[in-house]
């Protein structure tokens, strides 16, 4: 077994030096906040490790603060506790349902919102040691192989699905995320954050090598806002979505007067359906509308030849998504 060396970083700071400074020294690093990701990564093979930077000891890293224009999350925050934040699920409802919705209560007390955003894709042949577009090869074996769980948009040339349930919501709240690096802190908005493999196929989000998520900042909701998570899973134990949606929507009265409608478990990205967002603003919200906005989620999909199932959970999944924020 490869040996590794752990680093308690009391600070961001600290753990950018240490990412650097294992960088420049040619050693493989990862950083972690639960570990839960990484672990699986470790014992794949597809995460050759010499240094781990251990987070938990950085104490300020997972706080919610709010003021009247934005609430800004520490990256460090653990699924539990966003989960269970009571005035994010009065203000964004769609984001403590989509922490609730990950894995298991003893994964959530751990898993952290940044790793839930960063982790790598559970697509079988990433992880099973083929040498494909994501471990530094040059072909997607899913593409004439075993796809049931890929992408039917924004694929090629690899396939896979981002695998975040805490993204959809992040970007249907028009997050923008925090970053901190040797060169600095920035911040980037979720169309710069996340990356199509048109992009970089070895890559998810445009983060380099020694930078760290440290958090996500999110406007504030309209006062007439309302807003969903509705996720599909395979079996009903822990899994990741094979179809879901985060809908944030303002309304006037009955009356959609803005939309944000973002699916996971389909692409390599958080996907936004703009069309849908198009068709629903100016709609009153009914049953009728729902399933018009269901059957227009998939109209540009491009499903392979083992997940073309993707396409009536993704119809189903916009309708129930929006069924649930009909006035009452």
């Amino acid at each position: 077994m490869r040996a590794l060396s752990n680093i308690n970083a009391r600070s961001i700071a600290e753990a950018v030096a240490a990412a650097r400074q294992a960088n420049d020294a040619g050693q493989a690093f990862a950083f972690s906040g639960g570990g839960t990701d990484l672990l699986q990564q470790i014992k794949d093979g597809t995460a050759a490790v010499d240094v781990i930077i251990n987070l938990r000891p950085v104490t300020d890293a997972g706080q919610i603060t709010s003021n009247q224009t934005e609430t800004v999350i520490g990256g460090l925050i653990t699924l539990t506790d966003l989960a269970a934040d009571a005035t994010l699920a009065q203000r964004m409802r769609v984001l403590t349902e989509a922490a609730a919705s990950v894995a298991t209560p003893q994964i959530r007390n751990v898993a952290t919102l940044a790793g839930n955003v960063t982790q790598r894709p559970w697509c079988w042949y990433y992880r099973n040691g083929f040498q494909c577009f994501k471990a530094g090869g040059d072909q997607c074996y899913s593409v004439n192989g075993e796809n049931q769980q890929h992408a039917i948009f924004g694929g090629g040339p690899s396939f896979i699905v981002h695998p975040s349930d805490m993204a959809p919501a992040l970007v249907a709240l028009r997050a923008a995320f925090d970053v901190a690096g040797p060169s600095g802190n920035r911040t980037l908005s979720a169309e710069e954050f996340f990356v199509l493999p048109s992009q970089n196929p070895a890559r998810e989000n445009s983060m380099l090598n020694t930078e760290l998520l440290v958090g996500v900042r999110l406007p504030t909701p309209a006062a007439n806002a309302v807003s969903t998570y509705f996720k599909v899973m395979d079996r009903e134990a822990w899994t990741h979505a094979e179809v879901s949606v985060a809908v944030v929507l303002e309304m006037s009265a009955a009356t959609i007067t803005s939309a944000s409608i973002v699916l996971g478990g389909v692409a390599p990205i958080p996907w936004r359906s703009l069309e849908v967002e198009r068709f629903l603003t100016g709609k009153t919200l009914d049953a009728a509308t729902a399933q018009q906005a269901g059957a227009m989620a998939i109209a540009n999909a491009q499903p392979l030849a083992k997940n073309r199932h993707k396409l009536p959970m993704t119809s189903a999944a916009v309708e129930r998504a929006l069924l649930r924020l009909v006035p009452a």
